[in-house]
């Protein structure tokens, strides 16, 4: 099958990016599913029902989170209600929602998303390897009767995000990092066959510091404003993401590129 993740959608640019091109990019690339980070949808902090339903809309298939996950107080009273909408699963028990789930498409395809938060310099949470490993199948995805396996992992260190790729490697389709917002040139097939890019970037204006406008963020950073309020640049976004495809007996990856259109970054097409 064919596999699309889209990198954290940051504000207004990064929504107008993901309705702009993604229905093209379902068409042409004869997408089965699509997952994209939305933790930054709702003008760069968290997102809401109306945002979610905005990017169903446009063509995601499932929404996964990170530390923002809880910005909009009003998504408390809608994750539980919307399987669609995950959050890391290594949050403590009891917390809202949930971080992993299993998805069945018209076409047949079953798909397990598993999101998880890093660690390294974030908040400490549980232990992401733990909740991978509990969420994970036994050898590879189709052994157990899935098609694609992914996991988001949603992490600052790059160290913590190749450990999770090679800790995942035989048993996941996909380990893709969020968070950091820059796309890595490391998309590759692991050892184990599963796919691996250290951060799939974001959807977003790159005119900007990680999707934010330049001067506040130049003004917090030399110290003349301590906590100025971040607000999402507001240019042209880029769409970036990372297309998988798939062995169809093992679900295991047999080619992962990287994707970008629009905007001001190079255009990434897969060949």
């Amino acid at each position: 099958m064919k596999f699309l993740f889209l990198g954290d959608i940051v504000g207004r640019p990064g929504r107008e990016a993901v309705k702009a091109h993604l229905p093209r990019l379902r068409d042409q690339l004869k997408l089965d599913f699509v997952v994209a980070n939305g933790e930054n949808a709702a003008h760069g902090f968290g997102i809401t029902k109306k945002i979610c339903e905005e990017l169903f809309d446009s063509g995601v298939d499932v929404i996964t989170g990170g530390n923002h996950s809880w910005d909009q107080a009003e998504i408390l009273g809608h994750i539980d209600d919307e399987p669609r909408l995950l959050r890391p699963a290594n949050f403590r028990p009891g917390t809202p929602g949930r971080g992993t789930a299993v998805f069945d498409t018209e076409a047949g395809h079953r798909i397990l998303v598993i999101n998880v938060m890093g660690r390294l310099f974030m908040e400490p949470l549980d232990d992401p390897f733990q909740a991978i490993d509990q969420a994970l199948p036994d050898g590879a995805p189709g052994k157990s009767g899935l098609d694609f396996v992914l996991v988001d992992v949603h992490a600052e260190a790059t160290s913590e995000k190749y450990a999770t790729g090679h800790f995942c490697d035989g048993r996941a389709s996909l380990v893709v990092g969020t968070h950091t917002h820059v796309p890595t040139a490391d998309a590759h097939v692991l050892a184990g066959g599963t796919g691996f890019q250290c951060d799939a970037g974001m959807c977003g204006d790159y005119d900007s510091v990680i999707g934010m406008k330049k001067e506040l963020s130049l003004e917090r950073l030399l110290g003349r404003l301590p906590k100025p309020r971040m607000e999402p640049a507001e240019g042209e976004g880029t769409l970036c993401g990372v297309l998988v495809e798939t062995d169809p007996k093992t679900g295991l990856a047999e080619r992962v590129e990287p994707l970008r259109v629009g905007g001001r970054l190079r255009v990434a097409w897969p060949g």
